[in-house]
């Protein structure tokens, strides 16, 4: 299925963002489907990282509309008008996080730090338990399950953190350089888990990444230069697609 087959989860318009005079995002447009994996790649300073936290709800543009639209499992939502509280529950119900360090509680065993989210979202501790057990167990993590984080590999708290992230089965996982700490090795296989657990699902991927190895993997990439998007695969399938004639 070509991504202008997929049904539109977010839609992002003129989106704007600036830091004094520095234009971070200079007015971006990007519709992204459910089921899709998308990265956005682009030098140091291009506006990937800042896009992505507009997107999720985590900073709010200075100008633009992003909408979230309605699934099975989730209601319609401008992101952009909703108050903090309104974002903070998106966050927590509906999207999930993964980040290059993980940001887990190191003070927190596996199983614990997975277990939480699942509570914030509204599930009881033997509920979120079980949740949490069977997902790291499903990255391969049955052995670790009561040991804190500074006592794995980095593989290892990668595993966890998308256990965190995918306990609460978001429709959208937003991913920040979630292996650019590891070797390669590890890095391919994180990924793999990474996409297994999101669009092997049905779910929407988005990975901000420097890596090309990890880009070439996604179903589509959008590459920004000075805010802006200068280049989008999907435009390319796009175009291809009706030159088959198809």
């Amino acid at each position: 299925m070509t991504h202008s087959q997929l049904p539109a989860i977010i839609t992002a318009s003129t989106v704007t963002k600036h830091y004094n005079q520095t234009y971070a995002l200079a007015g971006v447009d990007l519709t992204i489907g459910l089921g899709e994996s998308l990265a956005i790649m682009g030098p140091s300073g291009s506006g990937k990282t800042t896009l992505l936290h507009c997107l999720a709800g985590i900073i709010r543009p200075d100008d633009g509309d992003i909408r979230l639209l309605p699934t099975d499992r989730s209601a319609a939502a401008q992101i952009t008008s909703l108050k903090e509280a309104g974002r903070t529950a998106l966050r927590r119900e509906v999207f999930g996080f993964v980040f290059q360090q993980g940001l887990l509680l190191p003070e927190l065993s596996a199983e614990d730090n997975v277990a939480l989210a699942a509570m914030l979202s509204g599930m009881t501790r033997p509920a979120a338990t079980d949740h949490a057990r069977a997902w790291l167990t499903r990255l391969g993590l049955a052995d670790h399950l009561r040991k804190r984080i500074g006592q794995l590999s980095g593989g290892q708290a990668q595993r966890v953190a998308i256990a965190r992230a995918q306990v609460t089965q978001p429709v959208v996982t937003f991913a920040d350089e979630p292996t650019g700490a590891l070797d390669s090795a590890t890095s391919a296989e994180v990924l793999s888990e990474l996409l297994a657990s999101t669009t092997g699902r049905g779910s929407t991927l988005v990975v901000v990444t420097h890596d090309e190895t990890v880009a070439a993997r996604c179903s589509r990439v959008v590459r920004l230069a000075d805010g802006r998007i200068v280049s989008d695969s999907a435009h390319q399938q796009a175009t291809q697609y009706v030159q088959n004639g198809r």
